[in-house]
C-alpha cells in the first residue's frame, strides 16, 4: 500500500484508510463483532494504517470495537476519533467546551486502549465555543502527549484557519466524491494553501457511487439513507447518469465502479487520503485495489466533462443534520 503525507506536522498514512462508523451505526443494526475484528486486522494486514472512528459512533461501541481489534498493533496504525458531539434525549449536541474535550479524551483513550490518539478531530464546528480556545484545549492535549495530531470535521474555511492560527492542522475531513464536489469550491483551496491535508468520508457516495443502489432499493430503519434526500426514489433515478459514466471508465480500465470512484478521489490532490468504509472483507479488498489504479489524462478529462453536464439531484442532508457543517 502506498503512503500519503496529511498536513505538514510529521503524518504519515496509508493512501486509502478504513472508515469504521458502519461497523457499529448509522448503516443498519450493528455488524458481528467478531467479524468486524477479523476485517479490521486483515486492513493492517492489506497495509491500511488510518482507521477512522468517533466517540458518538454507537456511541462509544464503535471506539470500543477498534480498541480490541488495534491492541495488537500499537501506534503503528493510526486510529483517528473525534469530540465534540454528545446524544441528548437522542438528539445529536454541539458541545466542545474545554471542560468536555478533557472528558472525551479520557474516555476515548481508555476505549481505544492507547495512551494517545493519533489524529484528534473536533467533530463538528460548535458556535458556542471560541474555535481559540478548541484549539487551545486540543494544542494542551498535544503537549500532554494525549494526542498526536488535530483535526476537523466538516468545518467551513474561516474556522479552519481560526483553528490552524493556534494548532496546526493535519487534517480537515469532509465528504468528498464525485456526487459531492461542494468542497472544490473553499475548502481544497483553503487546504493547500495552509498545508493541510484532506480525508474525504463516503468517497463512494454511501454505495451509491457502486451502482448497487437502485430506485427499488429498501433502507433498513436504523439505516439513515433511508432519510437522506438524496437517497429517495426521484433522486436516484435522476443521477443514474453518473453510474453510467462511471461504469464507462470502469470498462475502460477493467476495474470496478467502486476503484474508479476512489481512484478519482486520490487523483484530485496527493495529500488526499479517502477513507472507505465496509463491512465486507470482499468489499475492502476491492476498495483497496482503487489505490492502485492510474486514471488517465484522457480518463479525467473525459469524468470532468460528461460530469459538468450531470445536475445532481437531491440534498446531501435533511436540514436538521446540517448543524456544524461548514461553519
Amino acid at each position: 500500500m502506498k503512503t500519503r503525507k496529511l498536513g505538514s506536522q510529521g503524518l504519515e498514512v496509508s493512501a486509502v484508510g478504513l472508515g469504521c462508523m458502519g461497523m457499529s451505526f448509522g448503516y443498519g443494526p450493528s455488524a458481528d463483532k467478531d467479524d468486524m475484528i477479523k476485517l479490521i486486522r486483515h486492513a493492517v494486514e492489506k497495509g491500511v494504517s488510518l482507521f477512522d472512528t468517533a466517540e458518538v459512533y454507537g456511541p462509544f461501541v464503535n471506539e470500543e470495537l477498534i480498541g480490541e481489534a488495534l491492541a495488537p498493533f500499537g501506534h503503528e496504525v493510526k486510529i483517528a476519533s473525534k469530540f465534540g458531539i454528545k446524544i441528548e434525549n437522542g438528539k445529536q449536541i454541539m458541545d466542545s467546551h474545554p471542560g468536555t474535550i478533557r472528558k472525551s479524551i479520557e474516555g476515548s483513550l481508555k476505549r481505544l486502549k492507547r495512551d494517545s490518539i493519533d489524529l484528534y478531530y473536533q467533530h463538528r464546528v460548535d458556535v458556542n465555543i471560541p474555535m481559540e480556545d478548541v484549539a487551545g484545549t486540543v494544542k494542551d492535549l498535544i503537549k500532554e502527549g494525549k494526542v498526536k495530531y488535530f483535526g476537523m470535521s466538516e468545518a467551513g474555511a474561516d474556522a479552519i484557519r481560526k483553528a490552524h492560527a493556534v494548532q496546526p492542522l493535519s487534517a480537515l475531513q469532509s465528504e468528498f466524491s464525485l456526487w459531492w464536489r461542494e468542497p472544490e469550491e473553499t475548502i481544497i483551496p483553503t487546504l493547500e494553501e495552509l498545508g493541510i491535508g484532506f480525508v474525504p468520508f463516503s468517497p463512494l457516495g454511501k454505495g451509491f457511487l457502486t451502482g448497487k443502489i437502485t430506485e427499488d432499493t429498501i433502507f433498513g430503519d436504523k439505516d439513515l439513507r433511508g432519510i437522506f434526500p438524496r437517497f429517495k426514489k426521484e433522486a436516484i433515478e435522476a443521477n443514474q447518469g453518473l453510474i453510467d459514466l462511471i461504469n464507462k471508465i470502469a470498462n475502460d480500465q477493467d476495474a470496478t465502479p467502486a476503484q474508479i470512484a476512489i481512484a478519482w478521489v486520490l487523483a484530485q490532490k496527493p495529500w488526499i487520503v479517502p477513507i472507505p468504509g465496509t463491512t465486507k472483507i470482499l468489499r475492502m479488498d476491492e476498495n483497496l485495489g482503487g489505490a492502485e489504479i492510474e486514471l488517465t489524462t484522457a480518463n479525467l478529462k473525459e469524468i470532468e466533462d460528461t460530469a459538468a453536464q450531470i445536475k445532481i439531484v437531491g440534498g446531501r442532508y435533511p436540514e436538521a443534520m446540517q448543524k456544524g457543517i461548514n461553519r
